[in-house]
Protein backbone atom coordinates (compact mmCIF):
# COMPACT_ATOMS: atom_id res chain seq x y z
CA UNK A 1 0.00 0.00 0.00
CA UNK A 2 1.31 3.45 -0.88
CA UNK A 3 2.16 6.17 1.61
CA UNK A 4 -0.88 7.97 2.97
CA UNK A 5 -1.67 11.48 1.85
CA UNK A 6 -2.95 13.66 4.69
CA UNK A 7 -4.04 17.26 4.33
CA UNK A 8 -5.83 19.83 6.45
CA UNK A 9 -8.78 21.44 4.68
CA UNK A 10 -11.31 24.09 5.64
CA UNK A 11 -14.99 23.44 4.85
CA UNK A 12 -17.04 26.50 5.67
CA UNK A 13 -16.31 27.24 9.32
CA UNK A 14 -14.91 23.77 10.10
CA UNK A 15 -11.37 22.45 10.16
CA UNK A 16 -11.13 18.97 8.64
CA UNK A 17 -8.56 16.35 7.71
CA UNK A 18 -8.62 14.44 4.45
CA UNK A 19 -6.79 11.11 4.39
CA UNK A 20 -6.09 9.08 1.25
CA UNK A 21 -4.65 5.61 1.77
CA UNK A 22 -4.45 3.30 -1.21
CA UNK A 23 -7.85 3.54 -2.89
CA UNK A 24 -9.65 4.63 0.31
CA UNK A 25 -10.53 8.20 1.23
CA UNK A 26 -11.61 9.57 4.61
CA UNK A 27 -12.69 13.06 5.68
CA UNK A 28 -12.96 13.97 9.37
CA UNK A 29 -14.00 17.25 11.03
CA UNK A 30 -12.38 18.38 14.28
CA UNK A 31 -15.79 19.58 15.47
CA UNK A 32 -17.41 16.59 17.10
CA UNK A 33 -14.59 14.35 15.81
CA UNK A 34 -17.17 13.66 13.11
CA UNK A 35 -16.38 11.46 10.11
CA UNK A 36 -17.93 13.15 7.07
CA UNK A 37 -16.88 10.89 4.19
CA UNK A 38 -15.60 7.34 3.67
CA UNK A 39 -15.16 5.75 0.27
CA UNK A 40 -13.37 2.68 -1.06
CA UNK A 41 -12.13 2.78 -4.65
CA UNK A 42 -14.52 3.59 -7.49
CA UNK A 43 -17.65 2.37 -5.72
CA UNK A 44 -20.17 4.89 -4.32
CA UNK A 45 -19.31 6.32 -0.88
CA UNK A 46 -20.06 4.01 2.04
CA UNK A 47 -21.19 6.94 4.19
CA UNK A 48 -23.88 9.37 3.08
CA UNK A 49 -23.29 13.13 3.38
CA UNK A 50 -26.14 15.52 2.69
CA UNK A 51 -25.95 17.62 -0.45
CA UNK A 52 -27.24 20.45 1.75
CA UNK A 53 -24.76 19.89 4.58
CA UNK A 54 -23.86 23.04 6.48
CA UNK A 55 -20.34 23.40 7.83
CA UNK A 56 -21.06 25.75 10.71
CA UNK A 57 -19.55 25.99 14.16
CA UNK A 58 -21.79 24.70 16.90
CA UNK A 59 -23.94 22.63 14.51
CA UNK A 60 -23.56 18.95 13.72
CA UNK A 61 -23.19 18.20 10.01
CA UNK A 62 -25.99 16.11 8.47
CA UNK A 63 -24.34 12.86 7.45
CA UNK A 64 -21.22 10.81 8.10
CA UNK A 65 -20.86 9.58 11.69
CA UNK A 66 -21.81 12.12 14.39
CA UNK A 67 -21.01 11.07 17.98
CA UNK A 68 -24.06 11.19 20.27
CA UNK A 69 -22.91 11.47 23.91
CA UNK A 70 -23.45 11.51 26.95
CA UNK A 71 -27.03 10.64 26.07
CA UNK A 72 -28.80 9.57 22.92
CA UNK A 73 -31.92 11.23 21.51
CA UNK A 74 -34.35 12.94 23.87
CA UNK A 75 -32.98 12.82 27.42
CA UNK A 76 -36.53 12.25 28.70
CA UNK A 77 -36.59 8.94 26.78
CA UNK A 78 -33.53 7.68 28.66
CA UNK A 79 -33.56 5.69 31.94
CA UNK A 80 -34.20 7.74 35.09
CA UNK A 81 -30.66 7.30 36.55
CA UNK A 82 -29.28 8.77 33.32
CA UNK A 83 -31.72 11.68 33.39
CA UNK A 84 -30.62 12.38 36.97
CA UNK A 85 -27.09 13.08 35.72
CA UNK A 86 -28.42 16.36 34.23
CA UNK A 87 -29.26 19.39 36.45
CA UNK A 88 -31.96 20.72 34.10
CA UNK A 89 -33.37 17.91 31.94
CA UNK A 90 -35.94 20.19 30.30
CA UNK A 91 -33.13 22.16 28.65
CA UNK A 92 -31.10 19.16 27.50
CA UNK A 93 -30.34 19.18 23.75
CA UNK A 94 -31.03 16.08 21.68
CA UNK A 95 -28.14 13.61 21.44
CA UNK A 96 -26.02 15.24 24.15
CA UNK A 97 -23.66 18.14 23.58
CA UNK A 98 -20.41 16.96 22.01
CA UNK A 99 -21.47 16.88 18.33
CA UNK A 100 -21.18 20.65 17.99
CA UNK A 101 -17.99 21.18 20.01
CA UNK A 102 -14.35 21.02 18.97
CA UNK A 103 -12.42 18.01 20.19
CA UNK A 104 -8.66 18.03 20.69
CA UNK A 105 -6.66 16.35 17.97
CA UNK A 106 -4.10 14.25 19.85
CA UNK A 107 -2.29 13.05 16.76
CA UNK A 108 -2.34 11.51 13.29
CA UNK A 109 -0.14 8.45 13.01
CA UNK A 110 0.75 6.13 10.15
CA UNK A 111 2.05 2.64 10.82
CA UNK A 112 1.66 -0.86 9.39
CA UNK A 113 -0.21 0.38 6.31
CA UNK A 114 -2.83 2.16 8.42
CA UNK A 115 -3.57 5.74 9.48
CA UNK A 116 -4.99 6.60 12.90
CA UNK A 117 -6.55 9.88 13.95
CA UNK A 118 -6.94 10.31 17.71
CA UNK A 119 -9.34 12.85 19.23
CA UNK A 120 -10.23 13.64 22.84
CA UNK A 121 -12.89 15.56 24.70
CA UNK A 122 -12.48 16.32 28.43
CA UNK A 123 -15.59 17.53 30.25
CA UNK A 124 -13.42 19.03 33.00
CA UNK A 125 -11.87 21.60 30.66
CA UNK A 126 -14.90 21.88 28.35
CA UNK A 127 -17.93 21.48 30.63
CA UNK A 128 -21.31 20.58 29.18
CA UNK A 129 -24.16 22.84 30.33
CA UNK A 130 -26.01 21.46 33.38
CA UNK A 131 -23.98 18.24 33.25
CA UNK A 132 -21.39 18.58 36.05
CA UNK A 133 -19.35 15.40 35.59
CA UNK A 134 -15.70 14.61 34.93
CA UNK A 135 -15.18 12.27 31.99
CA UNK A 136 -12.40 11.70 29.50
CA UNK A 137 -13.91 10.84 26.12
CA UNK A 138 -11.74 9.73 23.21
CA UNK A 139 -12.30 8.55 19.66
CA UNK A 140 -9.71 6.69 17.63
CA UNK A 141 -10.43 6.48 13.88
CA UNK A 142 -8.24 3.92 12.14
CA UNK A 143 -8.23 3.58 8.35
CA UNK A 144 -6.76 0.47 6.73
CA UNK A 145 -8.51 -2.12 4.53
CA UNK A 146 -11.49 -1.42 6.79
CA UNK A 147 -12.51 1.58 8.88
CA UNK A 148 -12.33 1.08 12.66
CA UNK A 149 -13.76 3.37 15.36
CA UNK A 150 -13.10 3.10 19.08
CA UNK A 151 -15.08 5.42 21.39
CA UNK A 152 -13.86 5.33 24.98
CA UNK A 153 -15.37 6.94 28.10
CA UNK A 154 -13.45 7.04 31.41
CA UNK A 155 -15.25 8.17 34.57
CA UNK A 156 -13.12 10.55 36.62
CA UNK A 157 -15.99 11.42 38.98
CA UNK A 158 -16.35 10.23 42.57
CA UNK A 159 -19.83 8.90 41.78
CA UNK A 160 -21.20 6.28 39.42
CA UNK A 161 -21.96 7.68 35.99
CA UNK A 162 -24.84 6.67 33.68
CA UNK A 163 -24.47 7.19 29.92
CA UNK A 164 -26.17 6.40 26.64
CA UNK A 165 -24.44 6.96 23.32
CA UNK A 166 -24.35 6.17 19.61
CA UNK A 167 -22.13 6.31 16.57
CA UNK A 168 -24.92 7.82 14.44
CA UNK A 169 -23.80 6.37 11.09
CA UNK A 170 -25.50 7.51 7.87
CA UNK A 171 -25.03 5.00 5.05
CA UNK A 172 -25.36 5.72 1.33
CA UNK A 173 -27.80 3.47 -0.56
CA UNK A 174 -28.96 3.27 -4.17
CA UNK A 175 -32.66 3.34 -3.18
CA UNK A 176 -33.95 2.78 0.36
CA UNK A 177 -36.94 0.87 -1.07
CA UNK A 178 -34.61 -1.73 -2.61
CA UNK A 179 -32.18 -2.50 0.24
CA UNK A 180 -32.40 -4.80 3.25
CA UNK A 181 -30.64 -5.23 6.59
CA UNK A 182 -29.61 -8.73 7.67
CA UNK A 183 -28.80 -9.84 11.22
CA UNK A 184 -31.80 -8.49 13.11
CA UNK A 185 -34.05 -11.55 12.74
CA UNK A 186 -35.47 -12.46 16.15
CA UNK A 187 -34.35 -9.25 17.86
CA UNK A 188 -36.66 -7.26 20.09
CA UNK A 189 -37.26 -3.69 19.00
CA UNK A 190 -39.12 -0.60 20.18
CA UNK A 191 -41.43 0.88 17.55
CA UNK A 192 -41.01 4.55 18.44
CA UNK A 193 -43.59 5.58 15.82
CA UNK A 194 -46.31 3.58 17.59
CA UNK A 195 -46.10 4.35 21.31
CA UNK A 196 -42.68 2.77 21.81
CA UNK A 197 -44.35 -0.63 21.74
CA UNK A 198 -41.98 -3.59 22.02
CA UNK A 199 -42.10 -5.95 19.04
CA UNK A 200 -39.93 -8.64 17.48
CA UNK A 201 -38.25 -8.65 14.07
CA UNK A 202 -39.06 -11.49 11.70
CA UNK A 203 -36.69 -12.00 8.78
CA UNK A 204 -34.69 -9.31 6.98
CA UNK A 205 -35.61 -5.68 7.56
CA UNK A 206 -36.90 -3.88 4.47
CA UNK A 207 -38.26 -0.36 4.11
CA UNK A 208 -41.60 0.93 2.87
CA UNK A 209 -42.17 4.00 5.06
CA UNK A 210 -40.73 6.12 7.86
CA UNK A 211 -38.57 3.98 10.14
CA UNK A 212 -37.40 4.81 13.66
CA UNK A 213 -36.70 1.68 15.69
CA UNK A 214 -34.51 0.85 18.68
CA UNK A 215 -33.26 -2.73 18.28
CA UNK A 216 -32.15 -4.69 21.36
CA UNK A 217 -30.03 -7.82 21.84
CA UNK A 218 -28.38 -7.06 18.50
CA UNK A 219 -25.67 -9.51 17.30
CA UNK A 220 -22.12 -8.25 16.69
CA UNK A 221 -22.46 -8.17 12.88
CA UNK A 222 -25.10 -6.58 10.63
CA UNK A 223 -25.17 -6.35 6.83
CA UNK A 224 -26.76 -3.69 4.63
CA UNK A 225 -27.46 -5.40 1.29
CA UNK A 226 -27.75 -3.18 -1.81
CA UNK A 227 -28.23 -5.26 -4.96
CA UNK A 228 -28.40 -2.25 -7.31
CA UNK A 229 -24.90 -1.25 -6.25
CA UNK A 230 -23.79 -4.90 -6.09
CA UNK A 231 -22.51 -4.60 -2.55
CA UNK A 232 -23.14 -5.28 1.08
CA UNK A 233 -21.87 -2.97 3.82
CA UNK A 234 -20.76 -4.85 6.92
CA UNK A 235 -20.92 -3.43 10.45
CA UNK A 236 -19.11 -5.26 13.22
CA UNK A 237 -19.55 -3.92 16.76
CA UNK A 238 -18.25 -4.65 20.25
CA UNK A 239 -19.29 -3.05 23.53
CA UNK A 240 -22.84 -2.63 22.17
CA UNK A 241 -26.03 -4.70 22.24
CA UNK A 242 -28.37 -2.10 20.72
CA UNK A 243 -28.81 -0.27 17.43
CA UNK A 244 -31.13 2.41 16.07
CA UNK A 245 -32.38 2.23 12.48
CA UNK A 246 -33.79 5.42 11.00
CA UNK A 247 -35.06 6.81 7.73
CA UNK A 248 -37.36 9.87 7.72
CA UNK A 249 -39.21 9.00 4.49
CA UNK A 250 -41.15 11.65 2.57
CA UNK A 251 -43.06 13.84 5.03
CA UNK A 252 -40.46 14.13 7.78
CA UNK A 253 -37.68 14.74 5.23
CA UNK A 254 -39.36 18.03 4.32
CA UNK A 255 -39.00 19.24 7.92
CA UNK A 256 -35.35 18.32 8.49
CA UNK A 257 -32.47 20.78 8.39
CA UNK A 258 -29.61 20.23 5.93
CA UNK A 259 -31.73 17.66 4.11
CA UNK A 260 -33.03 17.72 0.54
CA UNK A 261 -36.67 16.77 0.09
CA UNK A 262 -35.77 13.61 -1.83
CA UNK A 263 -32.64 12.65 0.14
CA UNK A 264 -34.53 10.01 2.14
CA UNK A 265 -34.22 7.74 -0.90
CA UNK A 266 -30.42 7.76 -0.72
CA UNK A 267 -29.63 7.12 2.96
CA UNK A 268 -30.19 4.84 5.91
CA UNK A 269 -28.97 5.32 9.47
CA UNK A 270 -27.77 2.23 11.31
CA UNK A 271 -26.59 3.63 14.63
CA UNK A 272 -24.33 1.45 16.76
CA UNK A 273 -25.43 2.33 20.26
CA UNK A 274 -25.71 1.84 24.01
CA UNK A 275 -29.35 2.74 24.64
CA UNK A 276 -32.44 1.62 26.57
CA UNK A 277 -31.54 -1.50 28.59
CA UNK A 278 -28.04 -1.37 27.06
CA UNK A 279 -27.09 1.94 28.71
CA UNK A 280 -23.69 2.22 30.40
CA UNK A 281 -23.08 2.34 34.15
CA UNK A 282 -19.53 3.42 35.00
CA UNK A 283 -18.14 3.20 38.52
CA UNK A 284 -15.55 5.83 39.54
CA UNK A 285 -12.37 5.20 37.57
CA UNK A 286 -14.02 2.70 35.21
CA UNK A 287 -13.99 2.87 31.40
CA UNK A 288 -16.18 1.64 28.57
CA UNK A 289 -15.21 1.14 24.93
CA UNK A 290 -17.55 1.04 21.97
CA UNK A 291 -15.99 -0.45 18.82
CA UNK A 292 -17.29 -0.34 15.25
CA UNK A 293 -15.67 -1.64 12.06
CA UNK A 294 -17.05 -0.84 8.59
CA UNK A 295 -16.28 -2.24 5.16
CA UNK A 296 -18.01 -3.31 1.98
CA UNK A 297 -17.98 -6.48 -0.12
CA UNK A 298 -19.27 -7.27 -3.59
CA UNK A 299 -22.37 -9.44 -3.75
Amino acid sequence: MSQAQIERVELGELTCWRVQLGDSELLVAQQGAQILHYQQGEQPPILWLSEQAGYQRGQSVRGGVPVCWPWFGDLARNPLPLQAMHDDPASAPAHGGVRGLDWQLLGIDQQDEAVSLRFAFDSRTQPLAHWPHAVELSLEIRLEQRLHLRLSSRNLDQQTLHLSQALHSYFAVSDIRQVSVLGLDGCRYLETLDGWEERRQHGALQFAGETDRVYLDVPPRLALVDAAWNRRILLEAAGSRSAVLWNPWIDKARRLSQFAGDAWQRMLCIETANVWDDCIELAPGASHELHLSLWSEAL
